[in-house]
């Protein structure tokens, strides 16, 4: 049963309210991990290794120890233990704390730009200095960081992750009236955010931690650090008010983070790290280099027959990454026969990790291109084409979809960018010496309800003070906690509700990613807020107004605060029903036919995400996942030289990202349906959707401008001039 049949209206659709921490922002007052001060603080910087591949013969250290400042020089040869590291030798016990790799706990050289020491100063530039004159020597190994040449290594992921998948007879595409058959690439795309990495560590007693970190959950941080020391979870304080962008960067904690606790109890002094914008390709995951294939074919009229996608992902030497690449594919369309594969390969690079449309932005680029060039093949308007194999039900498990909005999403982006002007044939719509070009692509993501718990507290102020330890990356969450409570507290004005986050003593919350956090910790606050309300429904008895004064109320029953604690999840219910957000993005395009520039010259970005809770936030979200779709799709690629396994664009000078001169006025339009299903205010997550599907609106408008179909991003002016 859709919301149609359930006749339910969606809220009015206002602008809501402004960022309640906007101010803070935009006047410097909002503190960052880095920005913390403490008596005595000392600094940490690495020296990094100068091979891929190997192992170190020897490490001399002399020089940086007697440099002005220096506390300690850590290296693999006087590290402090990190209790979580010592298996006892047992290799079917893996060590806790963090991922598989840990730094300074042999001499082996994984990747290029690994931490072979680490200086820890009484200043950053004495730091930085005396990592400088650490000199190693290496026993130096063959090492393999390109994909394409060990594409014979790729392997099924272990357990079910990436399992293959089938239905039908997906073979069905290489006997249909129409077919097509093509490889599409996604190189490395770096997390890039303006907040580099950081982390404090002070241990105030033997047995107690308190940390400031870039971290997208400080309760994962929490636990990672308490496993890694052998630690009570509340003996490890965790705090993080403030993230200045993060992208899936933060989403694990990283080995220099556990480092950086080790030398803080090492130098009885708290040590601040700040990893430098080099360290970010090397140090914190990046989206994997992937290479697909997707075999598809139709009947005459368009419908689907058969699709067969094939990935393979690289992940590191000694991690298994994998992302749901080829997922989409498996439900997107009502096509009878669907087969996935999904492979990774390891190489010698550092783990990738979860990048902003984790997995299904990669694996959109090479699904709605090849929707697009069938599209052209049978003579069939894009936006038809897809609506012809809408699918009504998911064909991945038969079940009901819990709302899918997808077909008004299509007609409203399509009438506001105005697809009317498209040419079908592609390279013929010139406009004042540019070739003009419309492309759209569809995106969608899991929506879901996660648990978390939310403490709601009434003050004798007046003050409506909601508390949970969720972080925000940037994304407005605690706007969307206010305005979610200001709707129930309607009496409450919004200055007087105050939201709580980022601090691990806090009630429990997920880390945020994944598009659940509004799902999630919303559905928590309206039911913690309707819990409080009802309490004091119950204080004030049956003639009690809906929207009492609760400042008197208080008064009245002499008590200083009255508040609730609840713990929140979804519904059992929805495990009836396939819950996913869309989105449909809409581009237009100018080339220049002589020198191959591009310009976007027009954006229009559907969500289909359930109500709209905080409307200014939301509308920020789909333009930044816009603007990260449209690097991806023409300026984003971390570049190896493969001789050295090495980055040669480590920096932003070299690693081009979008600036506002790249970028169009960009048009976010909302369905706006409410979903019930999943959460009590009927919103699902935007976060994902915002990019999965933008880089191949790109790619399709520019081969509607030019004719050229580029199957591997991104696509600069010397792939469109080129012969080839």
């Amino acid at each position: 049963m859709n919301n149609d049949q359930l006749n339910i209206a969606p809220p009015p659709f206002t602008d809501g309210i402004d960022r309640v921490d906007g101010r803070l922002k935009v006047t410097g007052a909002a503190k960052y991990s880095a920005e913390y001060d403490m008596p005595n603080m000392s600094y940490a910087v690495f020296a990094l290794s100068t091979i891929t591949k190997g192992t170190i013969k020897s490490i001399d250290t002399k020089a940086a120890e007697r440099a002005p400042g220096v506390l300690a020089v850590i290296t693999y040869l006087n590290a402090p233990k990190v209790p979580g590291y010592d298996t006892g030798g047992d290799p079917s016990k893996p060590p806790t704390g963090g991922g598989p790799l840990k730094f300074f706990v042999d001499n082996t050289v994984k990747y290029s730009g690994q931490p072979v020491a680490m200086v820890v100063a009484d200043s950053f530039e004495r730091a930085t200095h005396a990592a400088s004159l650490v000199k190693a020597t290496y026993n130096k190994e063959e090492h393999q960081t390109d994909l394409t040449k060990n594409m014979a290594k790729a392997a099924a992921p272990k357990g079910n992750r990436g399992a293959d998948y089938k239905r039908g007879n997906p073979e069905d595409w290489k006997t249909a009236a129409v077919k097509l058959e093509h490889e599409y690439v996604v190189p490395i795309d770096v997390h890039n955010p303006m907040e580099l990495s950081a982390l404090i560590a002070h241990w105030p007693a033997d047995d107690k931690i308190v940390v400031y970190g870039k971290t997208q959950g400080v309760k994962s941080t929490q636990n990672a650090i308490a496993q890694a020391f052998k630690l009570p979870p509340d003996n490890v304080q965790v705090t993080a008010k403030f993230v200045g962008g993060a992208f899936g960067n933060a989403l694990r904690t990283w080995p220099h983070e556990i480092a950086t606790v080790a030398a803080a109890k090492l130098v009885k002094r708290p040590v601040k790290t700040v990893i430098t914008r080099q360290m970010q390709f090397n140090t914190v995951g990046y989206r994997p280099y992937t290479w697909q294939k997707i075999s598809m074919g139709a009947t005459a009229d368009g419908k689907l027959t058969g699709i067969i996608h094939e990935a393979t992902g690289q992940t590191s030497s000694f991690e298994e990454f994998t992302e749901g690449t080829v997922n989409m594919t498996r439900f997107m369309y009502a096509c009878p026969g669907v087969s996935t594969v999904y492979r990774i390969a390891p190489l010698d690079v550092n783990t990738p990790t979860w990048m902003r449309g984790p997995g299904e932005a990669t694996g959109a680029f090479a699904l709605e291109s090849a929707i697009d060039e069938l599209a052209d093949q049978l003579g069939i308007d894009p936006i038809e084409l897809r609506v012809i194999n809408h699918a009504d039900t998911d064909p991945e498990n038969g079940k009901p979809f819990s709302s899918k909005n997808l077909k008004e999403a299509y007609q409203m982006g399509a009438d506001k960018i105005g697809w009317k002007d498209r040419k079908a044939k592609p390279g013929t719509n010139m406009k004042d010496g540019w070739l003009v070009g419309y492309g759209l692509g569809t995106g969608v993501f899991g929506a879901g309800r996660g648990r978390a718990t939310v403490k709601a507290t009434m003050q004798a102020d007046g003050v409506l003070l909601l508390q949970t330890s969720v972080t925000d990356i940037g994304v407005g969450t605690g706007t969307a906690m206010t305005q979610i409570a200001s709707e129930i507290f309607t009496n409450v004005p919004v200055k007087k509700i105050r939201f709580e986050l980022g601090d691990s003593s806090l009630p429990p919350s997920p880390t945020q990613g994944g598009s659940m956090i509004t799902s999630t910790v919303g559905g928590a606050v309206h039911d913690a807020c309707t819990a409080l309300k009802q309490k004091f429904q119950q204080l004030i008895g049956n003639g009690g107004t809906d929207n009492p004064d609760y400042v008197k109320v208080l008064k009245d029953k002499n008590l200083p605060s009255l508040d609730v604690t609840i713990t929140g999840s979804g519904s059992s219910e929805l495990r009836n029903f396939s819950s996913y957000s869309y989105s449909v993005h809409f581009v237009q395009v100018k080339v220049h036919p002589t020198t191959g520039i591009l310009k976007v010259s027009n954006v229009v970005s559907v969500a289909d995400s359930g109500h709209i809770v905080s409307p200014k936030t939301a509308r920020s979200q789909i333009i930044g996942g816009a603007i990260g779709g449209i690097g991806m799709a023409l300026m984003e690629e971390g570049i190896m030289d493969h001789r050295y396994g090495r980055y040669v664009n480590a920096d932003l000078a070299n690693y081009h990202v979008p600036v506002h001169a790249d970028i169009p006025q960009i048009d976010t339009l909302f369905v706006n349906k409410p979903d019930f299903k999943v959460n009590p205010m009927g919103a699902k997550g935007m976060g994902e959707i915002a990019l999965i599907g933008m880089s191949a609106a790109v790619a399709n408008a520019i081969y509607n401008a030019t004719g050229k179909r580029i199957r591997e991003l991104p696509i600069t002016p010397d792939k469109l001039i080129s012969k080839a």
